[in-house]
């Protein structure tokens, strides 16, 4: 019997998992910190929903319902569902730079380089994820 082979697997499952781990971390860091800074309603949160023309009465819920989805994010069994919601956060976030007219590359593409770090970080560390969208081998 050649054990080689299931060796090999566990230790590449063994690496993904750490490093979708650590680019979830990542992903977790940076929206931690902007949805408190939404949720503390800071000037600079203020000075954004200037520009996207969205009343500043909006930051603190926008911030409390991203939390909410990051914490399913975190969660594993919810991983999917928060990940799922996040994906419909940011999109909202990327229609409204395109309606303010932000830059594209930079401002409106942000919150889709920041996604797909997301779902790369779920792939990566959730075996039921990579079972749902295997990966071709050649």
């Amino acid at each position: 019997m050649d054990t080689h082979g299931i060796e090999t697997q566990v230790t590449q499952s063994r690496v993904a998992r750490r490093i979708g781990l650590a680019l979830s971390g990542l992903f977790v860091l940076f929206m931690l910190a902007d949805g408190i800074s939404h949720v503390l309603n800071v000037q600079a949160v203020k000075d954004a929903s200037a520009e996207l023309g969205l009343p500043e009465s909006l930051a603190v819920t926008a911030g409390i319902v991203q939390l909410i989805c990051l914490v399913l994010y975190v969660v594993p069994r919810t991983a999917v569902l928060g990940a799922i919601l996040l994906t419909g956060y940011l999109g909202g976030a990327v229609l409204a730079n395109l309606r303010a007219e932000q830059s594209v590359l930079s401002t409106t593409l942000s919150a889709v380089y920041v996604g797909v770090l997301m779902w790369i970080g779920l792939y990566l560390r959730d075996e039921k994820v990579r079972a749902v969208v295997p990966v071709v081998r050649r």
